[in-house]
């Protein structure tokens, strides 16, 4: 998360349909439409309420541990990060003590788990912070347990699958960068389309997650504001052209306007004053 060069995160999450060689195939995929991280999702089905009506999907699309290694080893050997959220202390601990994970991603939904967070707290380097439905009261609060971890990220999100336009609200990226200017900002999209993920660039984020799926037709509530293959390919190279349009910040003339700033002054007589 430093210099000018924004991360890129496909969040994979639960579109692999709990099927290990749909995993494999979209690490690869997602590598190389330009991911530098993918992201899963940890939880077992057996935790979730059982008056929840998604209980039965998330027990199938749920994540054995040997299948966490197998893609943590798949992603090495694509040479891109390996990234989960955990939705319980558990998971979080087969995460940093049995995968040996030093970057975790915090869901929205937990991000005032502070069992979670004090347990992450004292395991990880870095935290990518999702802070969908949240106040800005309410992220001081998450990162106030989370204050000894090295680099953490705020991902600005709309927890909605898929989010309107209006409701996007990309201006809170600079929002929360100036109310918690020690920290790392960034965004994390669920909008239909790659146009919210370039454009929040602009906004000063330095780190992009994008859902990502190999077809927008498949089972699940996420593929319809996913990125393909093709579409996140598209948006990392429009993201790679927008840090180069921002720049270093620093007004001076560039190397090709010094060698004809004499010239172009000097064009047309100026008129004497006083």
């Amino acid at each position: 998360m430093s210099g000018s060069r924004v991360t890129l995160i496909a969040e994979i999450g639960e579109n692999h349909l709990g099927d290990l060689k749909i995993a494999r195939r979209m690490i690869g995929e997602a590598a190389r439409a330009g991911a530098d991280m993918v992201k899963f999702q940890s939880y077992r089905g057996a935790d979730v309420s059982p008056e929840d009506p998604e209980r039965d999907w998330f027990s199938k699309v749920e994540l054995s541990d040997p299948m966490h290694r197998d893609l943590k080893a798949c992603a090495e050997k694509e040479g891109v990060g390996f990234l989960s959220a955990p939705f319980t202390v558990e998971r979080a601990r087969y995460l940093c003590d049995g995968l040996g994970l030093r970057h975790i991603k915090i869901a929205s939904s937990e991000m005032l788990n502070f069992a979670l967070l004090d347990y992450v707290a004292q395991k990880t380097r870095t935290v990518f912070l999702s802070t969908g439905m949240a106040t800005l009261q309410e992220v001081g609060q998450a990162l106030e347990r989370l204050r000894q971890v090295p680099e953490l990220c705020i991902l600005h999100c709309v927890t909605q699958y898929p989010a309107e336009d209006h409701e996007a609200n990309l201006r809170a990226i600079a929002t929360l960068s100036k109310t918690f200017s020690g920290r790392s900002v960034g965004y994390s999209d669920h909008t239909i389309g790659i146009e919210a993920a370039v454009a929040a660039v602009g906004q000063g984020a330095v780190v992009v997650e994008k859902h990502f799926t190999l077809s927008k037709s498949l089972p699940g509530t996420d593929h319809i504001l996913s990125a393909t293959p093709e579409e996140f390919g598209e948006m990392a190279r429009r993201i790679r052209r927008v840090e180069r349009l921002l720049g270093d910040g620093v007004k001076a003339p560039v190397e090709r306007e010094r060698a004809i700033r004499g010239a172009v002054r000097n064009r047309w007589r100026k008129e004497l004053v006083g």
